[in-house]
């Protein structure tokens, strides 16, 4: 199979093509070159700000992530194989919303990040007055600051201007898609996938469609949101002056945990992975029909093998690698994130200290926005690596309480668990969550499975195949595999010891 790429009107095969892969994650931006059979050519990285203007607030400024954009971008086109580009896909951190201004696409202030709970007393609120069911029926999501809607209600009712320009149709509310997209193609087009806009709490995972009801609940002008197209479609092409002279089709779109989900293959009903990176991302594929949770996972879109939209079931962990960056740069325990693994692995277990990372409250299962980090079982005996050690069986347990949670609501058994994401290279970590979710890690040479996703999604809606699991078996070679060593008995205990432990710092305010 070959396909015409949009600015040489030459038809390329699978292996001569070349794919360009932005994922903007909460921290940085990476850009990811990929051959035709999806193995990664290229890497550049550009790390941004975070903004902290409150406890519980978290911000970014649009030019912080464009600018590393534009900086990886140029990095890798500048790579000795990125000879005959034209496919570019885009993946990026979910949830976190911008206003900008329809006309020029000029930010009007930061952005708010989905780690941010400054909205969690309206969404209690919303909870107290009977919305939940509701919102939960057409969204899939639970009502939590953590997804858009109520950010995008804060940002009007915080200012006058902003809403009155909004209801005139000037201002347009963008995820960081969204916001990539309109940068890259010079201002074409505001647009986005379903796998983003289900995040906002302002879309109908049922009809595929914005919500009018939704949308009213949360005073949100439908024409004040992006248009949604389809994962795989061809939604514009880059401005060549953004791209180093080259013009890109943007091909492929999506967010970055479901991204993950396809480029670890998982294409499949009951195919599950888990993603490490600034949070911890478990998904499940549930298939065509619609699956709900009745103990606090998420019902969201993902995409299926041809690029169709296909239900998920999801588990959110807000914080996981963040928790390393915080002994970096706040306690600087370490002065490199890839130094924790020596650190933790210096002593033989955390003596008895636990860390509950609820920086941004917590996720699945709990939904507390309230809650807050805690370090517990000092003793004067506990050392930075006590603490260290903690830091990684704290992301190891979020997980491992999740995976209970996904056997028991789905029925299947969850042996296997693919691993991506930066943190994923830390061997202890992939070793404690084998121990602690009793099950088997498999974690591939390339742990860029957010980026291989995209990249894999441009090339199935460009036509460079029909079957994106034929490039992904050539490429996903394991590079570890990890296997329980923990008694069954000694797990349970251990289990039992941290669901203690987060009982601690759960709020009064827990749905």
């Amino acid at each position: 199979m070959g396909v015409v790429l949009p600015s040489s009107g030459v038809r390329l095969g699978p292996i001569e093509a070349k794919l360009l892969a932005i994922d903007a994650g909460t921290t940085g931006v990476t850009a990811v070159l990929f051959d035709g059979d999806l193995r990664p050519l290229g890497r550049a990285y550009r790390e941004f700000p975070q903004v902290f203007p409150r406890p519980g607030w978290v911000e970014h400024e649009a030019a912080d992530i464009l600018s590393a954009v534009d900086g990886v971008v140029g990095e890798i086109l500048a790579h000795p194989d990125a000879g005959g580009v034209e496919l570019l896909g885009i993946t990026n951190q979910r949830e976190t919303v911008f206003a900008l201004e329809r006309k020029s696409g000029r930010p009007l202030g930061r952005g708010i990040v989905w780690q941010d709970r400054r909205t969690a007393e309206r969404c209690l609120e919303l909870r107290e007055g009977g919305y939940g069911d509701a919102v939960h029926r057409q969204s899939g999501l639970l009502l939590d600051p953590y997804f858009s809607a109520s950010k995008i209600e804060w940002l009007m009712k915080q200012d006058d201007q902003l809403a009155r320009r909004t209801r005139n149709g000037e201002v347009v509310f963008a995820t960081v898609d969204t916001l990539l997209i309109h940068h890259l193609s010079g201002g074409a087009v505001f647009s986005t996938d379903p796998t983003n806009a289900c995040r906002t709490m302002l879309y109908d995972i049922e009809k595929r469609a914005w919500s009018p009801d939704l949308c009213e609940l949360f005073g949100v002008p439908i024409d004040a949101l992006a248009t949604v197209n389809e994962s795989t479609a061809c939604v514009t092409y880059t401005d060549p002056g953004r791209t180093a002279g080259r013009r890109m089709s943007i091909h492929g779109v999506a967010g970055d945990q479901q991204s993950a989900l396809f480029g670890q293959g998982c294409f499949e009903k009951g195919s599950f992975k888990a993603t490490y990176g600034t949070g911890s991302f478990l998904l499940l594929n549930a298939g065509a029909e619609r699956k709900d949770s009745q103990r606090g996972l998420v019902t969201t879109l993902a995409i299926g093998r041809s690029g169709e939209s296909v239900y998920s079931l999801e588990g959110s962990v807000f914080i996981c690698g963040a928790a390393v960056q915080w002994l970096r740069d706040s306690l600087g325990f370490i002065g490199d994130a890839a130094e924790i693994e020596a650190l933790a692995g210096s002593v033989e277990d955390a003596g008895g200290v636990y860390f509950i990372p609820a920086f941004a409250g917590l996720g699945a299962p709990y939904w507390d926005a309230e809650a807050r980090g805690a370090l517990l079982g000092l003793t004067r005996g506990t050392e930075p690596a006590h603490i260290a050690r903690a830091v990684l069986e704290a992301m190891a347990f979020q997980n491992a309480e999740l995976i209970e949670l996904f056997r028991a609501e789905s029925g299947l058994a969850v042996e296997r668990v693919l691993a991506d994401g930066g943190a994923a290279r830390n061997d202890l970590l992939m070793q404690i969550q084998s121990d602690l979710a009793r099950a088997t890690l498999v974690r591939f040479e390339s742990v860029e499975a957010t980026a291989r996703g995209v990249a894999a999604l441009a090339g199935l809606g460009a036509g460079l195949w029909s079957d994106p699991g034929e490039p992904m078996a050539r490429c996903q070679t394991p590079e570890e595999v990890f296997t329980p060593k923990l008694e069954e008995a000694a797990r349970q205990d251990r289990l039992a010891e941290w669901e203690l432990a987060v009982r601690r710092v759960l709020s009064n305010t827990t749905a």
